[in-house]
């Protein structure tokens, strides 16, 4: 099965973040995955997260990747930060520091690696499991086995 790659380059600024988010859905739509099915949600809001972080934790231009076909979906943003995604500690009436909780609760996978000078962070959802028992639709992701972290 063929693979389709596309990305957008980013720039600092948080408003690029709706520009990534229209984007991306143009994109899935392209592909196949209508606006209203669960794992276009779930995506745009994984690619929220990550552009989020990646433009106003670095304060650097960034590239979105998606790689569409196959079995699943990654998502990949790039940026010239050699800064590691660090996990924050949001507390109840926080407004923000939620964002790799949120990947790592929806994502089927997701990880970083350095590259250059900068990283990469990447995740993953497979279209199979976008789906619950019987064929029934998650919403965004969120009737996932909960992760327990020891």
């Amino acid at each position: 099965m063929q693979v389709l790659q596309v990305q957008l380059e980013v720039g600092p600024d948080p408003a690029e973040v709706g520009r990534a988010r229209r984007w991306a859905r143009s994109r899935l739509a392209g592909s196949g995955i209508g606006d209203d099915e669960p794992l276009a949600e779930t995506l745009i809001l994984l690619i929220s997260e990550l552009v989020t972080n990646a433009v106003v934790h670095t304060g650097c231009p960034a590239v979105l990747r998606m790689l569409l076909g196959g079995p699943g979906v990654r998502v990949e943003v790039a940026d010239a930060s050699d800064r590691a995604p660090a996990r924050r500690q949001a507390g109840g009436e926080d407004t923000g520091g939620r964002g790799l909780e949120l990947v790592d609760g929806l994502a089927d996978r997701w990880g970083w690696q350095r590259e250059g000078a900068g990283k990469r962070i990447w995740c993953e959802i497979d279209r199979a499991a976008a789906e619950g028992p019987e064929g029934v639709p998650k919403k965004c992701g969120l009737m996932r086995e909960p992760r327990v972290y020891l």
